[in-house]
């Protein structure tokens, strides 16, 4: 099953060390069930200096990973994390609808 939360989605966190942190989905990866979030799960890497190619030395911020069952969508109607659903419209076209307050998404 396919992942209902999509790029550039809000979503809040609801477990692990980054618990209530919000933020947008830069990145999903569907085939390990992962999404990066922005500024959650950050991880410092020391790059060192490279005067030739120009590269400066010192600690590089980048977002890591986070299982997708640890994020949810997070609706500004409802201000709260909710559930994403499925619904076919009249037209025939299928739409995201939020799963509280019934608000489409797209």
């Amino acid at each position: 099953m396919g992942s209902k939360l999509k790029k550039g989605d809000f979503v809040i966190v609801i477990s692990g060390k980054d618990k209530g942190k919000m933020g947008k989905i830069l990145r999903v990866i569907p085939e390990k069930n992962r999404v990066i979030v922005e500024k959650v799960n950050l991880h410092y890497s020391h790059e060192r200096a490279n005067p030739q190619k120009g590269i400066q030395g010192g600690r590089l911020e980048k977002e890591l990973p986070v299982h997708i069952s640890n994020v949810m969508y997070y609706c500004t109607n409802c201000e709260k994390g909710v559930r994403v659903k499925i619904r076919v419209l009249a037209d025939g076209r299928k739409a995201r609808i939020c799963g509280s307050c019934g608000k489409e998404l797209d």
